[in-house]
């Protein structure tokens, strides 16, 4: 497998919604919704917004950073540069094990994506859902999925994260978002914005 060295980004809906024409009121699709097919590859970059809430030990943060993922099937990995304040930064997932390694942490791993960057940096951020969002459908997990007036996905719920999608255009063919917004009840929040590659 041959994945890019520099990468960043942040991974059955039970209950799926159609917007109506006006935007106004979602109406409910059937379970024959078709989605997008799900990209076993992709080579994506662009920048990411981390924010994380005031606690009582910790005041709010806030940073961006630029990155750079490579996916091929459950496999990636990804490259961040910026000023998120832990240094260049490589999180790579073999299926099974997922390592982090950074100028300031060194190398750090974990069993999953989600873990590994809790511990590494104390974010939080559904990284094995992005694979199915960056698709444009919803993860298997996840609920109250909405869909605007062109059948594409424009919010979608996996637990306590809400994610919300936006695209470059509004034409129908344009089903991959360029944008996705991810918040959490308890106010961490994830925007990043993606290109992929030509």
């Amino acid at each position: 497998m041959v994945l890019a060295s520099s990468v960043l980004a942040l991974t059955g809906c039970q209950t799926t919604q159609h917007m109506a024409a006006d935007n106004t009121s979602p109406i409910l699709a059937t379970d024959q919704t078709a989605y997008p097919e799900l990209l076993q590859q992709f080579n994506i970059r662009g920048k990411i917004g981390v924010t994380t809430p005031k606690t009582e030990t910790s005041n709010a943060q806030s940073g961006s950073a630029f990155y750079v993922w490579a996916q091929e099937d459950n496999r990636f990995a990804i490259d961040i540069t910026g000023a998120l304040g832990i240094g260049q930064t490589t999180i790579q997932y073999n299926g099974a094990t997922a390592t982090l390694v950074s100028e300031r942490t060194g190398e750090i791993t974990a069993s999953s994506p989600e873990e590994l960057l809790q511990r590494a940096t104390g974010w939080q951020a559904p990284i094995s859902q992005l694979r199915y969002w960056i698709s444009g459908r919803p993860a298997p997990s996840d609920s109250n999925s909405q869909l605007d007036q062109n059948g594409r996905l424009l919010s979608s719920q996996n637990g306590d994260w809400t994610a919300s999608f936006n695209y470059l255009s509004n034409n129908a063919t344009d089903q991959r978002p360029n944008r996705i917004k991810v918040a959490r009840t308890d106010g961490h929040k994830v925007v990043m914005t993606i290109e992929h590659a030509k």
